[in-house]
């Protein structure tokens, strides 16, 4: 650290300014990083991966791990002595602390943790450069109110060179927050209620992007499935609509969306995994658990064979898709007898992929006061079998590739020389030795091998032979 900022000729003036973000947890962060760029930019700010550089630090948080808000605190100590060290070399620097951890800690965070100059939360970000500028006029700034103006009526359009060197897939946020009230979540408390974003501002940004060199779209949002965005003819529309108007944009290969709850996935929808082309099928369905009776403490709403009905009609409309599901073992009162019942949903859906995780409370919710809380060994010794099972299924759905041909998107260099890397239509890491020329293209390629995270895969031998247009799906 001392060298670096010894190296530094003069301090940064405001109009050369730099700005580290870091994000936790969910795309929705990931994206939301993204704005919060975008918002600073006309402040002067760039983004770099150094943090030693920073004038401006975002530790952009999320409130869903174990022990969330301690590992903040944690990281919040390293980015103090980067704060002091530049200090001692003349350098100013503010830190931020932003998103889930944000709005559900407040002003417990200044008080926690001194060096702290803004809190904000998920929903009030488009306010930042006010913020920065009080912070800079010596204010301890919190901004945690859910905001009556939508935050994304104030969010700049990116530039198009932003866009580009982010890459060839983007998330764009469609719909925030969540009404369901599950027992275990915090979302309805530190992203507020539902909220979807009128469908031209959706299409605005997807043809900004797609007129970058975007190829394929991720639509997120809380509870995607629920989306509801007034349309331009004055009517409220569906997701499904919403997908079949942004396959339509020139230059838009691949749509997806998530995360869904199993009672929004309405006919319309399923039947849009069957009629366009442009929806990857792959699906990110969370269950939680395959017990009744945890479903209904956990107030899912839904039943285990609801559920199932769900996936039924799912792999009717789309045979080929693939299932994603989130997973949390040891709700409080499960028995051995329930998480039995969620190793047999697993074996009898067959999951391609899967998040799984012990429960931890969370103030705030309802879980927080159920009794029967279960011991912690007997959570980890049940999260290591349901994770067995899932990877096994995991790895038989990627050693089921090798010897076909499937269709990759092309987004990158590889990790070796001579080598780019991509995504199947089922969201599976592919490398491949090619040349970077292909990069942004969808190309049909051999899958020859499988590590434990990646595919491995040829150029079909009409690529070897000159002819390229062969190959292009």
């Amino acid at each position: 650290m001392e060298s670096l900022l010894d190296s530094k000729t003069q301090t940064p003036g405001p109009a050369r300014r730099k700005l580290f973000v870091k994000s936790y947890g969910c795309q929705m962060n990931v994206y939301d990083a993204a704005r919060m760029a975008d918002v600073l930019a006309p402040e002067g700010f760039s983004e770099t991966n150094v943090i030693e550089d920073a004038d401006l630090v975002i530790l952009n948080t999320c409130h869903i791990r174990e022990r969330a808000s301690e590992k903040i605190f944690s990281e919040l100590g390293k980015v103090r002595l980067v704060k002091d060290a530049r200090a001692k070399a003349g350098l100013t620097t503010k830190i931020a602390v932003a998103g889930c951890v944000a709005q559900a800690e407040g002003a417990e965070i200044l008080r926690r943790q001194k060096s702290v100059d803004i809190v904000v939360g998920p929903q009030s970000y488009h306010r930042l450069p006010d913020l920065l500028h009080r912070a800079e006029n010596g204010a301890k700034i919190v901004d945690t109110e859910f905001p009556a103006e939508d935050k994304f009526d104030h969010l700049p359009a990116p530039s198009r060179g932003k866009i580009q060197a982010r890459g060839i897939s983007a998330f764009v946020t469609v719909q925030e927050g969540c009404d369901k009230f599950c027992a275990f979540c915090v979302v309805p408390f530190t992203r507020g209620a539902e909220v979807s974003r009128p469908i031209t501002k959706i299409l605005d940004e997807a043809e900004a992007l797609a007129d970058a060199g975007v190829r394929e779209i991720t639509l997120l949002g809380q509870n995607v499935n629920a989306f509801h965005g007034l349309g331009p003819d004055g009517k409220i529309w569906p997701l499904a609509r919403l997908i079949r108007r942004l396959a339509e944009i020139n230059g838009i290969a691949r749509l997806r969306y998530m995360t869904s709850h199993p009672n929004d996935m309405d006919d319309d929808l399923i039947c849009a995994h069957g009629d366009c082309a442009a929806l990857m099928p792959f699906l990110h369905l969370p269950v939680q658990s395959g017990s009744d009776t945890v479903l209904d403490a956990m107030n899912r709403k839904h039943t285990h064979a609801d559920y199932r009905a769900v996936i039924d009609k799912v792999r009717r409309a789309r045979p080929d898709i693939a299932l994603s599901s989130d997973f949390i073992v040891g709700f409080p009162g499960e028995s051995e007898a329930d998480f039995e019942a969620t190793l047999d949903l697993v074996r009898d859906i067959n999951f391609a992929s899967a998040y799984s995780f012990k429960y931890s409370s969370r103030p705030g919710t309802s879980g927080a006061a159920f009794g029967g809380q279960i011991d912690e060994s007997v959570k980890q010794e049940r999260l290591l079998r349901l994770q067995e099972l899932l990877d096994a299924q995991r790895q038989s759905f990627n050693r089921a590739a090798i010897g076909t041909r499937m269709d990759v998107l092309i987004e990158k260099r590889g990790r070796n020389a001579g080598q780019i890397a991509g995504k199947s239509r089922w969201l599976q890491p592919v490398q491949i030795d090619a040349p970077d020329e292909l990069i942004g293209r969808v190309i049909s390629v051999e899958i020859t091998a499988v590590s434990t995270n990646s595919l491995f895969g040829a150029l079909p031998r009409a690529h070897a032979e000159g002819h390229p247009q062969e190959m292009l799906a």
